[in-house]
């Protein structure tokens, strides 16, 4: 199965984005991401056996109780390549506790699962960005746009997206609350499970 971690949106930051997303909806070469599949990867893992979710849902939740929630901002938009021929338009994001997650991810997966696990993410940088619209066919550039939208993340969820026709379908197999070394005396629930996007 084909996985990822993943911040889902809150409701209101989804509405923003896809009022910008309207800059291209004009432009058929221009797909845009569902509003309600927008999200930031923190790691692709593309396809895992299925014996792979133990380690990695206990990989998650582990992280959760270690780190505290905190604030995330859109700032603008900018392209996949910068240069040349774009093919994705994107959100930039920032947040200290972005790049933190993504990290212990990385690390985490590598003590679970070894080196192999993140042959499908690579040696790329970390560059938080949310996925607006991909290029299918040619369309021109956008100008760019200035969001200032902040929002809290309180949680990261395991996704599994499944390639169809129409798009991906992304079901998101556990959800990892953040709580930091104040969750800790917390009681620990199993998460939520099954939810499609």
């Amino acid at each position: 199965m084909r996985l990822f971690y993943a911040i889902f949106l809150p409701e209101d930051v989804q509405r923003a984005l896809a009022a910008a997303q309207e800059r291209v909806s004009r432009y058929r070469g221009w797909k845009e991401v569902p509003p309600h599949q927008l999200h930031l990867t923190l790691l692709f893992l593309g396809e895992r056996p299925e014996k792979d979710l133990e380690d990695l849902i206990a990989l998650g939740h582990r992280l959760g109780r270690q780190v505290p929630p905190f604030a995330a901002t859109l700032k603008g938009t900018g392209y996949f390549p910068n240069e040349g021929t774009p093919r994705v338009w994107f959100a930039k994001a920032e947040g200290e506790g972005l790049a933190l997650l993504a990290g212990a991810l990385r690390s985490g997966v590598v003590e679970a699962l070894g080196e192999e696990a993140l042959k499908a993410e690579g040696e790329r940088a970390f560059k938080p960005h949310i996925t607006l619209a991909r290029r299918k066919a040619p369309a021109p550039r956008v100008p760019p746009l200035v969001f200032g939208l902040t929002w809290p993340v309180e949680a990261f969820a395991l996704v599994r997206s499944e390639l169809r026709p129409r798009g991906p379908v992304y079901t998101i197999l556990e959800r990892f609350p953040l709580r930091g070394e104040h969750g800790r005396e917390q009681e620990e629930g199993p998460g939520e499970r099954a939810q499609d996007h």
